[in-house]
């Protein structure tokens, strides 16, 4: 049996939009063994895919913060002769940055990873021993799943399947109403839905009978969230959580509305009804993507109306 260190570290949906590349692989191979290496605060996602056996992680966020520290070198040297001590048959970097592509130099066995014209940082080919061409004009979702097909050589299918489920909720955490999720945070502000929009969205479907959640990420988004649930009726802003809880909170909701962010993806995912909301990126590069339940709204320099979302929930 062959084993594959498949490098895809960061971000959320980076790391989401990898899966369905797994659930392939596992099925027109299913003699290779598949670990995943990942940035600590994502392991959660891969443990998620019964295809994976290990979640191998690494710390660089963290790390970048105290690269003077002798305890940061330590910890990354020990992380790393984890990594080698297993002695991977090949890694296939699915990131293409410099940073993913300089760890899988330092592992041994065949390296695998886009060609220079296939990535934002073409330096970052220099460090594979295979290199492979994936068009710009993919999804991100298939330029995965083109990467792994080129190394193992088959054609994906069409269906995209992203493989994971996530836990139910115990019925001490199941809210009592039917239950509507807003993931109103995002990583920049251009990316972000008015709060009033969220505000008038939500008063229409809590006259529908229907709870809002709004999960945060950190205190500037739980501020967010506190804003928009005090004006809504049977709105709560949630406290952080952890990326399972939220997985199974995103599996059990009537439907999802989000931003441009991680989770939103992680809802299409789990073959959840999705509307997401796009005001600053191009959905056709980055969109929600593999799911004839989840739509995108808007685009770049786009801002959806309340109206045409409320029309997509009914």
């Amino acid at each position: 049996m062959s084993t594959l260190l498949l490098i895809k570290t960061s971000s959320l949906g980076d790391v989401i939009h990898a899966l369905p590349a797994v659930t392939d692989l596992a099925h027109y191979r299913p003699e290779i063994e598949i670990d995943w290496l990942v940035e600590e605060s994502f392991k959660e996602i891969p443990a998620l895919h019964n295809q994976v056996k290990q979640v191998k992680t690494i710390a660089l966020r963290r790390w970048r913060h105290h690269w003077l520290q002798v305890a940061t070198w330590r910890e990354l040297f020990h992380r790393l002769q984890d990594i080698r001590h297993t002695s991977y048959d090949l890694s296939i970097d699915c990131q293409g940055l410099i940073k993913s592509a300089v760890i899988a130099r330092l592992l041994p066995g065949r390296r695998h990873g886009y060609d220079k014209h296939s990535i934002r940082e073409p330096l970052a080919s220099y460090c594979y021993q295979h290199t492979h061409h994936v068009s710009w004009q993919l999804h991100a979702v298939e330029r995965n799943r083109q990467l792994l097909a080129q190394v193992f050589g088959y054609t994906p299918p069409k269906e995209v399947a992203y493989g994971i489920a996530a836990p139910p909720l115990l019925h001490s955490e199941r809210p009592l109403s039917p239950y509507v999720v807003f993931l109103h945070a995002t990583s920049r502000a251009s990316k972000e839905w008015p709060i009033e929009h969220w505000v008038d969205l939500g008063q229409q479907l809590a006259m529908q009978g229907l709870a809002i959640l709004l999960p945060s990420g950190n205190a500037k988004e739980h501020h967010r969230a506190q804003l928009i649930a005090k004006e809504i009726n049977g709105a709560f802003a949630l406290p952080k959580s952890s990326l399972t809880k939220l997985a199974s909170l995103l599996q059990e909701a009537e439907f999802v509305v989000g931003v441009d962010t991680g989770l939103t993806h992680l809802a299409v995912a789990l073959k959840q009804k999705v509307i997401a909301i796009y005001t600053d990126t191009d959905p056709q590069a980055t969109g929600v993507y593999g799911s004839e339940r989840a739509v995108n709204v808007g685009g770049i320099g786009m801002m959806p109306g309340v109206s045409s979302i409320m029309t997509l929930c009914l």
